[in-house]
């Protein structure tokens, strides 16, 4: 998903995973129809509860717990939520640090690690629910290029493995182009455009979504 900021981007990204609220529309997620909230707009829990369970989120401030080793990080959900034995989900945990480039961190705490390896261990932490969507909510923002690029390589390799559906909120245009099936164009809360990835960033159909990309690219 791309598109100026304050469009809308985040907003729909949170309301796939019942983060957010709407007063209107129609939300199926993974093959289940969610109802309008009612009762004054309260999520509906025993819905969301195992919808939430099959989707991972990935916010552009980590959230990581800074008393907790990027292991204990990464093993928690599985062994709260799930009820998973302790010993497994550590070692599913340190096989996720692996995958991300990151066995040699796993003693250590957040404040320990530069931004992209706790945005890293971030990633790991939703991987270790093996979900079936995974949501990132611009995760590079508060990034410097160099830890941009540790990041999106990760990123990169999980689209390529084509194994779930992955949903980027992102400003990184080029990274959208090389890695994403598909691309929607969102501004004012409304999708303008949404399609291959190489046609709506290169020649897209819309004239407000064509106005964008030549004035940003």
């Amino acid at each position: 998903m791309v598109g100026p900021s304050g469009g809308g981007k985040s907003t729909l990204l949170r309301l796939i995973n019942g983060l957010e609220v709407r007063d209107a529309g129609d939300l199926n997620v993974l093959g289940t129809d969610v109802p309008l909230p009612v009762d004054g707009g309260e999520i509906h829990a025993p819905l969301w509860r195992p919808l939430r369970q099959r989707i991972g989120i990935v916010f552009q401030a980590f959230h990581l717990y800074p008393h907790k080793t990027a292991l204990e990080n990464v093993a928690l959900a599985p062994v709260h939520v799930n009820a998973i034995d302790p010993e497994a989900a550590r070692e599913r945990a340190s096989a996720l640090l692996r995958r991300v480039g990151l066995s040699d961190k796993e003693g250590s705490r957040p404040r320990q690690l530069s931004g992209g390896q706790q945005q890293r261990v971030a990633i790991a932490r939703a991987m270790a629910m093996d979900p079936d969507i995974l949501l990132f909510d611009e995760p590079t923002s508060a990034l410097d290029p160099e830890m941009t690029a540790e990041v999106l390589s990760v990123i990169r390799d999980l689209a390529e493995e084509h194994a779930r559906t992955l949903v980027v909120v992102t400003h990184e245009y080029a990274f959208a182009r090389e890695a994403a099936d598909r691309v929607a164009f969102l501004e004012d809360a409304r999708i303008l455009e949404v399609g291959p990835a190489e046609r709506v960033l290169t020649d897209p159909e819309h004239p407000r979504t064509r106005a964008f990309f030549d004035r940003v690219l």
